[in-house]
């Protein structure tokens, strides 16, 4: 198989995760920051800075992009990458109408480009463990997936939650993952939204929502998101998942990741099995989901993660709005 020389990526958005990725790529010894969109990033000294996603597209000097900007705004630089012919990698979730992702689908396609979104639980070493032991459990029967927040990140971390819900910015992740592990696709959802605390705080966004889940092979799951634990909580995210089979069952909790941190201000588990630094190095579930990426873009090979399951997501999470709006069971 064919490898690219050093690729050249162009990274789009330079909020928190625009700085991940850019913190990821620099450490990786075949790539090269070469373009950022609208401002400098800090380990991306040597890239232009270009003022938006279009000229740096137009400028030649990418041959993939990574785009970190706010969830509803991923789907136009998608296709502007496609058709300019570049390698796409994209945060979760893929896009937030399933319209903007059937269009980013039909451009990576049509352009043949290697495109993935980001959903790096995959490659979280118990996730991917749970996976290779599916078979052990049997046929899935039942789920349960929770992915809650604390409320810095919904009215400190962010600045767009407003144009988001906890849903799309959380259970995205969970819902990859179950999809991942059930090898099958949601049928049908119900779905119900509380308002009220965020609201209180000028954000006109969910607190919290449930998705109920039925899938096509007759397993049900469920699906938590919220996003105002206080700021006491030991984790700024609170994850866990569990699935029954016919003959066994799968705990996942992530709440504890093997350390303890306690200080006189605060009890703390901090996290290590997405993003760490070893000796100066990146690590960690995010770092790997990135390098699959850069690795499949550099020999053609088809990402671990699709872009039409990424688009399954969507359309869960669109029929999830919907049912929560009208107080119905919607049907994908």
């Amino acid at each position: 198989m064919t490898r690219l020389p050093r690729l050249r990526i162009g990274i789009v958005g330079a909020g928190i995760m625009g700085r991940g990725h850019a913190e990821v790529l620099s450490a990786h010894p075949e790539v090269k920051i070469t373009a950022v969109a609208r401002r400098a990033l800090e380990h991306a000294q040597d890239a232009t800075v270009y003022p938006g996603y279009r000229e740096l597209l137009a400028s030649g000097t990418v041959d993939a992009v990574s785009i970190t900007t706010p969830d509803h705004l991923h789907a136009d630089v998608m296709v502007a990458a496609a058709e300019a012919g570049v390698h796409i990698l994209v945060e979760k979730p893929f896009t937030t109408t399933v319209e903007d992702a059937d269009r980013s689908v039909a451009a990576i396609r049509r352009a043949g480009v290697i495109a993935m979104c980001l959903f790096n639980h995959r490659w979280v070493p118990a996730y991917a463990q749970a996976k290779q032991q599916m078979e052990l459990i049997g046929e899935p029967v039942v789920g349960y997936a929770r992915k809650d927040d604390t409320i810095h990140v919904p009215t400190e971390m962010i600045g767009w939650a407003d144009q988001t819900t906890c849903a799309w910015f959380l259970s995205s992740h969970d819902i990859d993952l179950l999809t991942w592990l059930y090898d099958d696709q949601v049928a049908e959802v119900y779905a119900t939204a509380r308002h009220g605390r965020l609201r209180g705080l000028g954000i006109d966004t969910p607190d919290a929502m449930q998705i109920q889940a039925r899938f096509s092979r007759g397993a049900v799951a469920t699906f938590e998101s919220a996003w105002i634990y206080p700021n006491t909580f030991p984790t700024m995210v609170d994850s866990y998942v569990t699935v029954v089979g016919e003959s066994g069952v799968i705990q996942l909790d992530r709440q504890k990741e093997n350390i303890q941190l306690a200080t006189e201000k605060s009890y703390t588990y901090p996290r290590n099995m997405l993003q760490r630094v070893v000796h100066g190095v990146p690590a960690g579930a995010y770092r790997d989901a990135i390098h699959h990426f850069v690795d499949c873009a550099r020999t053609g090979a088809e990402p671990l993660i699709s872009v039409e399951s990424s688009r399954h997501v969507t359309a869960v999470l669109a029929a999830a709005h919907e049912s929560a709006r009208t107080g119905s069971p919607v049907k994908l």
